[in-house]
């Protein structure tokens, strides 16, 4: 299915260990093990900082509910400490090479998609108090481990 407006850049970790090395293949096996057609993210970023495609960009992605139809998912392998812990404001479990990556695809993307707002999978959890933030209290998951518009200058 294509998609007909970009709305959103949504930024996600892999939510894997620093020590596991995987990219957009091992993802589209985990994805494919859960019933998709294909993997869910349409940008893969590796530790190494190598870019890897996922679903064709101007495809509907499967990377957050109820968003997947106005925007385009990009995954960070990464997230967890090594003992497989989940961090909620922890940009330093990225490489450099990972994060040089990203500030270049997501100004393309930008560029791409200008009225597009870049956020984190966990921003768009429910506004369960109803008063237009989503506070940390309410995130469903805190992937991607960081605040994605102070990462990106935005």
């Amino acid at each position: 299915m294509k998609r007909t407006a970009t709305d959103l850049i949504v930024i996600h970790c892999s939510a894997t260990r620093p020590s596991q090395h995987i990219g957009a293949a091992q993802i589209a096996e985990w994805h494919a093990a859960k019933g998709w057609t294909a993997i869910g993210y349409h940008f893969v970023i590796t530790r190494a900082g190598d870019l890897e495609l996922g679903r064709p960009v101007d495809e509907v992605g499967a990377h957050v509910a109820g968003f997947n139809g106005k925007s385009v998912g990009i995954c960070m392998v990464g997230g967890l400490d090594q003992e497989g812990r989940e961090l909620a404001n922890a940009p330093q479990m990225f490489t450099p090479a990972q994060w040089d990556t990203a500030r270049v695809l997501v100004a393309y993307l930008r560029k791409l998609y200008p009225a597009a707002r870049v956020c984190g999978h966990r921003d768009l959890s429910p506004d369960k108090n109803q008063d237009g933030k989503i506070q940390q209290s309410e995130w469903l998951k805190s992937c991607p481990g960081f605040d994605a518009a102070q990462q990106f200058g935005l």
